[in-house]
């Protein structure tokens, strides 16, 4: 796997003031890490550059993980002038000239990329203002947000452009991130195995970030490997405790996890409060619980996920410390939920079953028939309106006619699920008297 900020060549390595970060900055697009689910032969931007020509792009992701360098990159792929400006910076009157130069150097025969960065800051009008110029070619347009697009962007500018979602950094990444830094700058950064975890596990995705600290350490004088603790005090910055016995990160959360699936309220709060007080990103709990209301409640009881769901709102509307007693009840409301995987292994069964099948063609009778055609071959011919059967249910059959109705959901006789499991009985007792059998 290529390195998010892969070393340039020796010969082309800037000079030794310049920041680390950009010392580290890729050269192409397969030096790119974490990504490649786009930058990659079979991804939308490694189709792109294949076959030579860009359409224009928001990249979709949180902070740190490479937006402007791609950008940067795609235009060196394409042969593209790259005119960078951010929406935190500029105005009209800067948008206009950079319209008027990108349409002087189409006129020359040089298209440009115009990469905007944190382009939801622009407000209606001036998203508009992009419209002509994209349409008429005079610029691709790259955005870059950490915000949805779907409710950040005009639809008209969402509609010219395709949305391209990049990734968090995982821990391997940007462990391979430190590795590259450590042999640009020719020695180890100082710090324990454990200190190197917590910095790892600080940095959320982010490698902007982390290079950020790396850099600090390896600015200053330090005559020995630095703990947790002490990289802590020194960063300014409380780091997730990794203990004598290397209980750490993954450690935690799993035991987090674990104490929730138990319905030990106790000993899962105990383990909230040993990751939030030794510096956890609270974002980073909110995601793994947010998950578990699904995997391990499901719909037992499905306000666990509201819970959850609102938990984050509240945390993303107060901050911390206030926002963190947000987080402790939506634990213990996990907690003390009935548990149920029964969706969990209803989604497992079922892509496996959609894999195995491929395309077959759903029955005629419930297709869309928007055109003549469509109804003359049977698109839609004796469809059974639910709502006006009797009891609401129609018994009908919506399976392919090459498959047999299959069984992927089992409700379990838990919580809110016994409910679901009398009307799953009642519907299957009316389906076969009606369908004869």
């Amino acid at each position: 796997m290529a390195d998010l900020f892969a070393p340039e060549p020796s010969a082309a390595v800037p000079a030794e003031a310049a920041p680390l970060a950009e010392r580290l900055r890729p050269q192409t697009l397969d030096e790119v890490i974490g990504q490649e689910h786009l930058t990659g032969a079979e991804g939308a931007i490694g189709r792109m550059v294949a076959a030579g020509r860009l359409s224009s792009l928001i990249l979709w992701g949180p902070p740190g993980t490479g937006k402007t360098t791609i950008a940067r990159l795609l235009a060196d792929a394409v042969g593209l002038r790259f005119a960078p400006v951010s929406a935190v910076f500029s105005g009209v009157a800067d948008l206009k000239k950079i319209f008027a130069e990108a349409r002087e150097h189409a006129r020359l025969g040089t298209r440009t990329l115009l990469f905007v960065d944190e382009i939801h800051r622009f407000n209606r009008a001036q998203q508009d203002s992009f419209l002509p110029y994209v349409e008429d070619g005079t610029v691709v347009l790259v955005g870059a947000t950490t915000e949805n697009p779907s409710f950040e962007l005009n639809a008209a500018l969402l509609s010219r452009a395709q949305v391209l979602i990049l990734n968090r950094l995982d821990s391997a990444a940007l462990g391979r991130l430190i590795e590259r830094a450590e042999t640009v700058m020719d020695r180890a950064i100082p710090l324990t195995e454990m200190a190197r975890d917590a910095l790892v596990a600080s940095a959320d995705g982010d490698g902007r970030f982390l290079l950020n600290q790396v850099e600090t350490l390896f600015s200053i004088a330090i005559d020995h490997p630095l703990e947790p603790g002490e990289l802590a005090a020194l960063l300014h910055r409380r780091m997730a405790v990794y203990d004598k016995d290397r209980e750490g990160h993954y450690n935690l959360i799993s035991a987090l996890h674990k104490s929730l699936r138990g319905s030990d309220p106790q000993a899962a709060l105990y383990y909230l409060a040993r990751m939030l007080t030794a510096g956890e990103e609270p974002l980073y709990v909110l995601r793994r619980m947010v998950r578990f209301a699904s995997e391990d409640i499901g719909l037992a009881d499905p306000q666990a996920l509201v819970q959850c769901l609102a938990a984050k709102d509240a945390y993303d509307f107060l901050g911390s410390p206030d926002g963190e007693l947000a987080i402790v009840q939506a634990c213990l409301y996990l907690a003390t939920a009935p548990k149920s995987n029964a969706a969990y292994a209803a989604q497992k069964a079922a892509f496996r079953t959609a894999k195995e099948t491929g395309s077959l063609m759903p029955p005629k009778n419930i297709l869309n028939a928007p055109t003549r055609l469509m109804k003359d071959i049977g698109y839609g011919k004796g469809y059974a309106y639910d709502p006006d059967a009797e009891d609401g249910f129609s018994g009908d059959n919506y399976w392919p006619e090459e498959m047999s109705p299959q069984d992927f959901y089992t409700p379990t006789p838990r919580g809110f699920e016994v409910k679901i499991a009398e009307r799953i009985a009642w519907w299957n007792k009316l389906r076969a008297e009606r369908q004869g059998g």
